[in-house]
């Protein structure tokens, strides 16, 4: 699974090295150095492809005319954008995504289990500050969920 957090630069072209044990992880569990991004809350989150297209074909099983899935569609499926690991590790990120999550310089690739997002790095601090307040109570709904 992925995880940890780190640090690396985004080149003039958009692209960012992956972390050799995130590529791993692509390899040996998904067979594929092919991964979806796509927008989130305040960063872009990279999905393997296997798992993208579980998450895609759920996605559109769901009502074409409710609003909430629509505008959900719109900010989600709409910014997906396939994307494969080059020789160098790296994944090149289009210009709109990249502009949405204010992706430049540093970028930290954050490990979330069964994906991974690519955050600003002031953002990623800002986050796991506010995180980092509200811990007890996110502890707490964890154990309220048996973990």
């Amino acid at each position: 699974m992925f995880t940890g957090w780190s640090a690396h630069n985004i080149d003039a072209k958009g692209r960012v090295a992956v972390p050799a044990r995130f590529r791993d992880v692509l390899k040996e569990k998904h067979g594929d150095e092919r991964v979806v991004v796509t927008t989130s809350d305040r960063c872009l989150v990279a999905y393997p492809y296997e798992e993208w297209r579980v998450i895609a074909d759920k996605i559109g099983r769901q009502s074409q005319v409710d609003p909430r899935v629509l505008a959900f569609r719109r900010y989600f499926i709409s910014g997906a954008t396939e994307c494969t690991l080059d020789k160098q590790g790296r994944v090149l990120i289009p210009p709109p995504l990249r502009e949405l999550a204010d992706l430049d310089g540093q970028v930290m690739l954050v490990g979330m289990q069964s994906n991974f997002e690519l955050w600003n790095k002031d953002r990623w601090y800002e986050e796991r500050a506010r995180i980092q307040d509200n811990f007890g109570d996110l502890s707490s709904f964890m154990a309220e969920l048996g973990i």
